[in-house]
């Protein structure tokens, strides 16, 4: 079955008389196939050459294109020794000549072209660098090679760059590429010898392909885009490569690699060689500093090309020039690298296919994603003309009236009207693109200056001495920013507060380069960080030592509702899965975790969650961090010393984590339980007994949490409410537990139990340990006895630790651990299984020693004092004191809290703290006295 051309649309030759003698060249066609080829070839000698050379060829190609290109490349995969370089131009000629038909009559798309034509440069490539290494493999050239090296190509790869990469090669494109070979195929003894022979396979390729013989060339080969060609081998070892690029690779060449794709030789060792450079290319961070320097690489084509000035279609460069094809791939890879680093579905290699996945993320509007998309394709379209015209690697619309009335005969349009619509879009790309890349000056910026007249000169004046404003690139890219941002910080109730709370900012900012243009590029982030510096000085200060959890910000839905656990714990896993070794793990769950810690304090500093949620999302936070962690610890110690012997471990929460609510500078209150189901050693290189083994899995797991690595650490782990405390091994045994919580532990930690909830492990080992959970706090207590413990604990609390001021309300009677270790007793003396403070109380209502009304009032006073523990907590890290806080802390101290006045706030603290232990103290004595009289 064959399928001839379909025919949507017309050439018309420029010069009816060449495309007559033309048609006359090949009297076999007829029709709309005849008016074809005088049409393209009456408006381009090339194809009229070609025509003239393939004549017999042609008119069965274009009854079926498909199988045409089909045979051509299959009659270059089978040439061979002094057939190869005449082989291989003739069926450039054919490919050339089909291309230009099928594209100038409609009848293949702008992808059906560049695909023809990229996949054409690859075999080409693939055979000539093959037929080269075969060549030096029989000469004995490149030692320790066979015959059977051949079709790898010796382990040389040949990366396709740019438009070959992308699949956009077009009409008379050079191929840029990138030659490389795997050293360790080779003994490192016969190095030289081998890169040698590489470096002479490679000249030997690109001479074969782009010698100019009667015959005609194949393709032009530029090899410079290689790490510095002025210096290094047409071939370089990949070890060579990937160490250039990681100590002096720049944001050029990050960009470049976006297109880049193994097309010739050793495609394996390629995909490997572009798998270690992802790092390189794709920064973990949101790197909006590659703005900058995509913006200057502009600058300097414009300049060194000459394609700056006014805009004028005669002689413009579709390419290079305003509004041209490189500044929609410019915007496009722009975005990449600033984004690809978190989201993989934004590493495409074509320019439509990545404005479309940039515009499916919120990157790019979608109407200026199809703007951009359809101006691409019509600069290609015309770019194609150009260069059909005479095969001349051009890019610029001809000059005179004549030429461009050559370009529009071949696309079958009006000069005139060509020429207007190619002027619209080349200005509407322009203005798309130019805002984003050159902004220009900060809206507001006169006003600036008058509304920060009364702010601190001196604070300002050593900013330049801070580290983040030393290099001149920082300090730079900070002055475009400062009066914007100063002029947001004299618009805050407290300008003074804020400037003093800003300085610590940028005082403790290792680099600032990566941050300014972030904010230079989202300026509504400069809100965002004044709203910080100007409330929570803890916040600020978090902020300055990880800014890169401003990414998260841009993400797009920073401030939707939050997800949940399940929801979270999938999206840390596919995170996970993204890094390959455990240490990247590590770091990726730390990058991870701070930015939802960030989020979490921003939605509570801005009122759209209040503590008690905060507190919610803090704690599945790191619920979600211990279960998705603890496999990744597992496994690596699983490594050196075999799986966990028996049913493996689980990680018991206690505390406030195991209520499920902590503050955002909680530290987390662990348990770790094992089962060794029997089993006395593990099995693995280096064996353990089971308890020191699962001692040291605990070790690790603690480790992961709480080491300070690349990233900081996770969070503050606190194992003393384990068995015998801090003299118990650190992780137990399911026995062990069990047993100890019957016959030897105290009322305290049976209290302690209350609030215990497994959070990562084994799920029948959870179930197992929460079943006696349950069943072992439901067993009789004498109350009593209990109550008198509690009493006896307050006791030893208020002597131990004392309230820092009317602002702390965790520590001292009536507040918040008082509350707790009275709800606690509840849960103890009830059938109540449940974890959370008010239904402990309930539990004491139901044990008969608390009435309803005590335990309603307590409940309310520990969500107010809870309200202002977790503000005091986000505001300064520690207890607060309202001289100290500032008018912004104020402001979200009464928010939070729903008060109007801090001092009214105080009031009902004072007054609640009193009550609150009074009722306390009288429900332990009276029920103590109760059973006395009995």
């Amino acid at each position: 079955m064959t399928t001839a051309l379909n025919i949507t649309r017309m050439p018309r030759p420029f010069d009816p008389d060449l495309g007559a003698e033309t048609r006359a060249l090949v009297p076999e066609l007829t029709g709309a196939m005849a008016d074809l080829v005088a049409g393209a070839c009456g408006s381009s000698p090339y194809l009229m050459e070609l025509t003239a050379r393939e004549a017999a060829w042609l008119p069965q190609a274009l009854q079926d294109p498909e199988t045409a290109l089909a045979a051509v490349f299959a009659d270059c995969r089978a040439l061979e020794g002094n057939g190869l370089k005449p082989g291989l131009r003739q069926a450039k000629r054919r490919l050339a000549l089909l291309t230009a038909l099928c594209d100038l009559s409609g009848g293949w798309s702008l992808e059906q072209v560049t695909g023809a034509l990229t996949d054409f440069g690859a075999l080409c490539a693939d055979v000539a660098i093959k037929s080269e290494i075969a060549a030096l493999i029989r000469r004995r050239k490149l030692p320790g090679l066979t015959e059977d090296d051949v079709e790898t190509a010796g382990g040389l790869t040949i990366l396709a760059m740019g438009k070959m990469g992308a699949h956009e090669l077009n009409y008379s494109s050079d191929i840029d590429l990138i030659c490389l070979f795997d050293e360790t195929r080779f003994d490192p003894d016969d190095f030289y010898e081998a890169r040698q022979g590489m470096v002479r396979a490679t000249k030997n390729m690109c001479a074969a392909l782009s010698d100019r013989t009667g015959d005609g060339y194949v393709f032009r080969t530029d090899l410079r885009l290689r790490p510095d060609p002025a210096v290094t081998p047409v071939c370089l070892a990949m070890e060579a490569a990937e160490r250039y690029y990681e100590s002096l690779g720049r944001t050029w060449e990050r960009a470049a690699y976006i297109k880049a794709r193994p097309c010739a030789g050793d495609i394996a060792a390629g995909e490997r060689f572009l798998t270690t450079l992802r790092p390189f290319i794709w920064r973990r961070h949101l790197d909006f500093a590659a703005i900058q320097d995509a913006h200057d690489i502009r600058l300097r084509i414009r300049e060194n090309k000459g394609t700056g000035g006014a805009l004028h279609v005669p002689g413009h460069d579709m390419k290079l020039g305003r509004g041209g094809i490189r500044e929609i791939e410019f915007f496009t890879q722009t975005r990449q690298l600033i984004a690809g680093g978190r989201d993989e579905s934004l590493r495409l290699r074509g320019t439509v296919e990545g404005l479309a996945a940039l515009a499916d993320k919120g990157w790019v509007p979608p109407g200026t994603a199809e703007i951009l998309s359809a101006h691409y394709r019509a600069h290609r379209e015309v770019e194609h003309r150009i260069q059909m015209v005479h095969d001349a690697q051009t890019h610029q619309m001809p000059k005179s009236e004549d030429g461009i009335a050559r370009i529009a005969s071949l696309m079958d349009r009006d000069p005139a009207e060509l020429t207007a619509e190619i002027r619209d879009r080349l200005t509407e790309v322009h203005e798309l693109t130019e805002g984003f890349f050159s902004p220009g000056g900060t809206p507001g910026a006169p006003a600036a200056a008058e509304n920060t007249a009364e702010l601190d000169g001196a604070i300002i004046a050593r900013w330049p001495t801070y580290p983040a404003l030393r290099s001149s690139r920082g300090a730079r890219i900070f002055e475009r920013l400062k009066p914007e941002l100063l002029s947001r910080v004299a618009k805050t109730a407290k300008p003074a507060e804020t400037l003093v709370a800003l300085d610590g900012f940028l005082s403790g900012l290792p680099a600032g380069v990566q941050l300014f243009s972030l904010f230079g590029a989202n300026p509504q982030l400069i809100d965002l960080l004044v709203d910080i510096a100007g409330t929570s000085r803890e916040l600020a200060s978090f902020l300055s030592r990880n800014s890169g959890v401003f990414d998260a910000v841009i993400g797009g839905s920073f401030f939707d509702p939050w997800p949940g656990a399940e929801q979270l714990r999938a999206e840390l896993k596919n995170r996970l899965v993204q890094e390959d070794d455990y240490e990247a793990r590590l770091d990726a769950t730390r990058r991870w975790c701070k930015e939802w810690h960030f989020r979490i304090g921003v939605h509570h500093l801005r009122g759209l969650i209040d503590g008690h949620q905060a507190g919610v999302q803090y704690a599945e936070l790191a619920e979600v961090v211990i279960a998705g962690i603890a496999p990744d610890v597992v496994a690596q110690f699983s490594r050196k010393h075999g799986p966990p012997p028996g049913r493996g471990a689980a990680v018991l929460a206690m505390g406030s984590l195991g209520a499920g609510q902590i503050n955002s500078q909680s530290d987390l209150d662990m348990i770790v339980i094992y089962d060794p189901g029997g089993a006395d050693m593990s099995e693995g290189k280096r064996p353990l007994a089971t308890r020191p083994y699962y001692a040291r899995l605990t070790q690790a797991l603690v480790t992961a949490l709480s080491a300070p690595m690349a990233q900081g650490k996770l969070y503050e782990v606190d194992m003393r409410l384990r068995p015998s405390g801090n003299q118990g091994p650190v992780a137990v045994s399911l026995a062990g537990f069990t047993s100890y919580q019957q016959n030897e532990a105290w009322v305290w930690e049976h209290l302690a139990l209350t609030r215990a909830r497994v959070v990562a492990g084994d799920a029948a080992l959870a179930a197992e340990i929460e079943t006696f959970r349950a069943g072992f706090l439901a067993e009789p207590r004498d109350l009593a006895m209990v109550l008198q413990q509690v009493a006896q604990m307050r006791a030893r609390l208020a002597a131990a630790k004392t309230p820092a001021g009317v602002w702390d309300a965790k520590n001292g009677a009536g507040r918040m651990m008082d509350i707790e270790l009275l709800s606690q007793a509840g849960a103890l003396t009830s059938v109540s299984v449940a974890r959370d403070v008010a239904s402990g109380l309930l539990g004491a209502v139901a044990a008969g020693w608390l009435n309803d009304a005590d335990a309603e009032y307590l409940t309310a006073s520990y969500r107010l004092f809870w309200s202002v523990q977790s503000a005091a907590r986000l505001l300064s890290g520690k207890a607060i004191e309202a001289g100290t806080i500032g008018e912004g802390g104020a402001q979200f101290l009464c928010r939070t809290t729903g008060y109007a006045r801090l001092d009214a706030l105080e009031q009902e603290l004072l007054a609640r703290y009193e009550r609150c232990a009074a009722l306390i103290a009288e429900a332990l004595e009276r029920e103590q006295a109760d059973e006395g009289q009995h």
